[in-house]
């Protein structure tokens, strides 16, 4: 992907300023972490058993620990590496723990982290089509992200999309590494069917109309399933969360409750409250009624 600016009408392409070593990558996306992914920051060079981690994150949304690694060259393996480091994370599951509970001001149990939604993130200025094509499993928890940086301070991140027909890892017939073997029971793909499979036919039509409406808001809408909701996102953020009842659908809109615009009154003011995903906005639907008025309130989320 090559980025251009305007200059009166005129565009020029942007020169792309090389990082020179793996730690100022590893630094800029540090100190970016939460603005480029959502996660928390847990520790820099995280040693466990030999091992030493780049970067461990936590993700409070899915409540799942993520490695992060950083790589200047291609030439590594993202399969070995990942299916190595995820089995660390599933053999050594109260190492990771404590060292969350050391670094941050509340408290973690093991009940409360979801260890089948751990992920490594592999982060490098490009992948080779091999390594693209040997993560492409959509259960197998490990993502590439590029980054580049230009000149003028400049920086593009972009985490790399598995095809929408990405196998399953528990599709592949023979599967010989144990390790692989582990991460294929452990590590868990949730899909539409997941929320929606023991829910009648008015609650799935309800979400299929509403998943659609808010789909054709914006292009760059994407799905992102999780384990206890279904968020729409835009750039890897999420803005809005369904939570699927058995009678009716929340909807969460990532945004203070004093910066909605709602002159109807059907958003509750979630703040303080428990509920899934972010933001402290919930709408009740039961059915279309509202559906257009809900639309304008999700719009707000898109500025």
């Amino acid at each position: 992907m090559q980025l251009y600016q305007t200059q009166a009408q005129t565009l020029l392409e942007l020169t792309e300023d090389p990082f020179r070593l793996e730690r100022e990558i590893q630094s800029l996306f540090e100190s970016n972490l939460y603005s480029f992914t959502g996660l928390e920051f847990i520790k820099s060079e995280f040693t466990i058993k030999n091992n030493r981690i780049d970067t461990l994150a936590f993700d409070p949304e899915s409540q799942a620990f993520v490695i992060i690694e950083y790589k200047r060259e291609r030439n590594y393996s993202v399969i070995d590496q990942g299916v190595s480091y995820l089995n660390l994370m599933l053999d050594y599951k109260a190492d990771f723990i404590v060292e969350y509970n050391e670094s941050q001001s509340n408290q973690l149990k093991r009940q409360d982290v979801d260890w089948s939604q751990s992920r490594i993130i592999f982060v490098s200025p490009s992948f080779t089509d091999f390594q693209k094509q040997s993560t492409n499993f959509k259960d197998l928890g490990i993502e590439l992200w590029e980054i580049k940086r230009y000149q003028g301070g400049i920086v593009s991140v972009n985490p790399l999309q598995k095809a929408k027909s990405a196998p399953s890892i528990k599709q592949v017939q023979k599967i010989e590494s144990e390790q692989i073997q582990k991460i294929a029971k452990e590590i868990q793909q949730y899909d539409e069917e997941h929320h929606l499979g023991d829910k009648s036919d008015d609650i799935r039509e309800l979400y299929e109309r509403f998943r659609d409406s808010i789909l054709n808001l914006s292009p760059n809408f994407e799905l992102n399933i999780k384990k206890v909701y279904i968020a729409f996102q835009i750039n890897n953020k999420n803005l809005v969360y369904f939570s699927i009842r058995k009678n009716q659908i929340k909807i969460y809109l990532n945004r203070k409750y004093n910066e909605i615009d709602d002159p109807k009154g059907l958003v509750k003011d979630m703040t303080g409250v428990d509920h899934h995903g972010s933001g402290d906005c919930e709408i009740v639907v039961i059915d279309t009624e509202n559906l257009e008025y809900i639309l304008s309130l999700i719009k707000q989320t898109l500025k």
